[in-house]
């Protein structure tokens, strides 16, 4: 029995859900978790992702987060590379933030941490507000997931590289994320002979 899965967002939702985040109540704090969704990171991951872990020693944005085992699923740390809008949302993001606010990077105005609860219904919210179904919290993993298994052969890697940076102990775990196309399995059925 196939459990069911969290769906994979569209690239049209993807930019409609930035530009719903782009104004608002704690905007820049909600894109940038947006954001760390798109980059394969899990809701537990979110609340625990600590400022350390994406600044470096002179206390600057880097090209990386290193996601600590403390802050990761089932002690899989690991290194979670950025792409320059992440980047810049975090800069723009910790500039606003006190610095003595907290050590954990996700705060809300009450405490100094989201609970990995509170970041699932802050997703679920979203979705619910912009009318998309079968979305949560997940949805971004899954879409960080699919398309790196698209794009990987490109940069001259393998599902391997992907099971890397989802932080799965096992392929075949990383295998079930990836949503299936029926128009790429057909063009690459009529490319085989």
């Amino acid at each position: 029995m196939l459990r069911k899965q969290a769906k994979v967002l569209s690239d049209q939702q993807i930019k409609a859900v930035l530009g719903f985040l782009e104004n608002g109540r704690n905007a820049r704090r909600n894109r940038v978790m947006f954001l760390l969704s798109l980059h394969g990171l899990r809701a537990k991951e979110i609340s625990a992702l600590e400022v350390s872990m994406v600044v470096d020693a002179d206390g600057n944005v880097g090209d990386a987060i290193r996601l600590e085992d403390k802050a990761a699923k089932m002690s899989s740390g690991r290194i979670v590379y950025m792409n320059n809008t992440l980047r810049s949302e975090l800069k723009a993001y910790l500039d606003t933030r006190n610095s003595h606010e907290s050590r954990f990077l996700i705060v809300t105005e009450r405490s100094e941490r989201f609970s990995p609860n509170a970041v699932a219904v802050l997703f679920q919210r979203l979705y619910q507000r912009l009318g998309f179904k079968g979305l949560s919290s997940h949805s971004g993993r899954r879409t960080f997931i699919t398309k790196a298994a698209r794009k990987i052969s490109l940069a001259g890697g393998s599902l391997r590289d992907v099971q890397a940076l989802a932080g799965h102990r096992h392929l075949s775990s990383t295998q079930a994320y990836i949503e299936q196309d029926s128009d790429a399995q057909r063009k690459i059925a009529s490319m085989i002979y």
